[in-house]
């Protein structure tokens, strides 16, 4: 059988994502049910949501603000940025928060801690 190249190999690479290794636990309790979050926006990524907003017209943007529970108003602008705030806070309570790093600790403070072994 014929050996892969290396381009084949590092192209495959390039394609590969990088993971924590964690057990993602579910954060609401809609993540509990099942709810992976795409139901109200249709997705959690802001670069796409932000295009789907771009390709909408005034009146579509106001409709999409009622389903979404804002009161539309009348500067495209405005209702743009209520948007997408609004997207954030939602897209964020299905995202993992990020856990604390590990801080350096002086020999001091380390001495002091290993005093109650």
């Amino acid at each position: 059988m014929p050996r892969k190249s290396n381009k084949q190999a590092k192209g495959q690479l390039d394609n590969l994502n990088q993971t924590h290794g964690k057990v993602e636990k579910p954060l609401t309790l809609n993540q509990v049910w099942g709810d992976d979050g795409k139901s109200k926006y249709g997705t959690l990524d802001v670069e796409k949501y932000s295009d789907y907003l771009n390709d909408l017209n005034k009146s579509d943007l106001q409709a999409h603000a009622v389903k979404i529970g804002l009161v539309p108003i009348d500067d495209r602008n405005s209702l743009v940025t209520r948007l997408k705030k609004e997207f954030n806070k939602y897209a964020s309570q299905y995202s993992a928060r990020a856990l604390p790093t590990k801080k350096d600790i002086s020999k001091a403070a380390k001495d002091i801690l290993s005093e109650g072994r």
